[in-house]
């Protein structure tokens, strides 16, 4: 089902992005054995920057919230549910005109991969250390700066 928010649009950096309304992506996180891990998704190769790994995520719904537009789309791409996760701060990456919110939580408990419901765009998920990340989605790399130290 599309949302009258779905679209191409182009930010004031020149930037195309996915979402009138901007988007929201759900960062799971939690301690590891050599620090933080993160739960990322692999993106369908046919989806935009496919073939690399981010938070499940995409646009906003009209009047949602991107908490709410993250827990939707966590739970379309992966099958995750609000009661599975603990909502913790949000960072914005503000392109002039377009948002992208990370909306960062932890499980609320155990969390296996192999147990989750990955849709169409999934092709992946797994738990990665900060020091051992996969090819990342260039927009969660370009993020992962300021989201380090509000992972710790």
């Amino acid at each position: 089902m599309r949302s009258p928010t779905d679209g191409w649009t182009t930010c004031a950096l020149g930037h195309r992005h996915w979402g009138l309304a901007g988007a929201a992506g759900l960062l799971l996180h939690r301690p590891g054995g050599t620090g933080p891990e993160v739960l990322l998704q692999l993106r369908v190769e046919w989806s935009h920057h496919g073939g690399t790994w981010g938070t499940p995520g995409g646009a906003l719904h009209p009047q949602e919230s991107p908490a709410d537009g993250a827990l939707r789309e966590a739970g379309e791409e992966l099958g995750l549910r609000r009661a599975d996760v603990i909502l913790g701060q949000e960072s914005v990456d503000d392109h002039g005109g377009w948002r992208y919110t990370t909306v960062l939580a932890t499980p609320a408990g155990p969390l296996d991969p192999a147990d989750l419901a990955l849709n169409e765009e999934s092709v992946g998920v797994g738990w990665f250390g900060l020091d051992d990340l996969p090819e990342l989605h260039p927009g969660f790399a370009a993020s992962l700066p300021v989201l380090r130290p509000l992972l710790t």
